[in-house]
């Protein structure tokens, strides 16, 4: 065998390993970098970011504190709203749940119901003078 039908073999090799890698990418269903509803975010960002703003200006920021099997988040003033608690590693783990703390201004949730690992906890909530926030914070469970 001669460099010529060498050249030609590697050739035809690396094209061949070119055209399964573009039909492995077309058949694809998702990509889990691209968000299915961007547009929609991108609508709503200015009220997350004055939401945001509101944490900051009020101090408002919740503590998050892990206690034996429980996570317990601790407000400012008493909230009304929904804690999103996302797994970075994993969609399918991901939970949504309203909760209204009280005169407590505590929420608690039990880890065993969390794997361990890293989390990431968004809140949006509501105090009684109307004031609406949205913070989040990354947690390790250990």
């Amino acid at each position: 065998m001669n460099w010529g039908t060498k050249l030609l073999i590697g050739m035809l090799s690396f094209m061949a390993f070119i055209v399964v890698l573009g039909i492995l990418m077309i058949q694809s269903e998702t990509d889990a970098l691209v968000d299915t509803d961007y547009y929609e975010k991108g609508l709503r960002y200015d009220d997350q970011y004055l939401r945001k703003e509101h944490v900051i200006k009020d101090n408002a920021v919740p503590t998050i504190e892990l206690s034996g099997k429980d996570v317990v988040i601790t407000f400012k003033t008493e909230a009304d709203g929904t804690l999103k608690i996302m797994r970075t590693a994993k969609k399918s783990m991901d939970k949504i749940m309203n909760f209204k703390t009280g005169i407590g201004r505590t929420l608690i949730i039990t880890s065993p119901d969390l794997a361990k690992g890293n989390w990431k906890f968004i809140m949006q909530w509501k105090t009684n003078n109307g004031r609406t926030y949205l913070n989040e914070q990354e947690v390790f469970i250990q």
